[in-house]
């Protein structure tokens, strides 16, 4: 078992409910709660992020291809114009805006509506719930709009 250093002949302490700290119960374990979509969302803002940031290193490619000249430019151009280029950069534009509106929530958030005593007991966790599907559809509609509207844009050669 171990001791931390300077505790060797020290009697465990004992609260007053006759527990040692080595009979408390542990903190609960994710598994006795309920998935909510606030989770799902918290998890998702991180992964978006992170795709956020690896598009980012996308662009600078693009840039330093541009620099490079006609060349370097041209291949990544036919990059971009692959599927999987394409799917990237939907991919990056829908993290883009998911993270933007969620970002948008949290800081009405931080301004502390919705979260009055009497209005959180009432429909607080409806709010949560019906803000967190917004996003979602609305992160899906701006990618859809933003890729419709650059199709049109550019006459169908996207």
């Amino acid at each position: 078992m171990f001791t931390p250093f300077g505790t060797k002949g020290v009697a465990p302490q004992v609260r007053g409910d006759g527990m040692t700290p080595d009979s408390m119960p542990t903190s609960p374990h994710i598994g006795i709660y309920r998935w909510r979509i606030t989770m799902t969302l918290s998890i998702l803002h991180r992964l978006a992020g992170i795709v956020l940031y690896s598009g980012a290193l996308g662009l600078v490619y693009w840039l330093v291809s541009l620099s490079l000249g006609p060349g370097a430019f041209a291949t990544a151009g036919w990059f971009f114009h692959l599927w999987i280029g394409q799917a990237l950069l939907c991919l990056w534009s829908l993290a883009f805006f998911y993270h933007l509106l969620n970002g948008v929530r949290h800081l009405l958030w931080d301004t502390g509506r919705g979260f009055d005593k009497p209005i959180h007991a009432e429909r607080g966790a409806l709010t949560y719930r019906v803000s967190g599907w917004m996003i979602v559809v609305g992160a899906l509609l701006l990618t859809a709009l933003a890729w419709i509207f650059g199709w049109l844009i550019l006459g169908g050669a996207l």
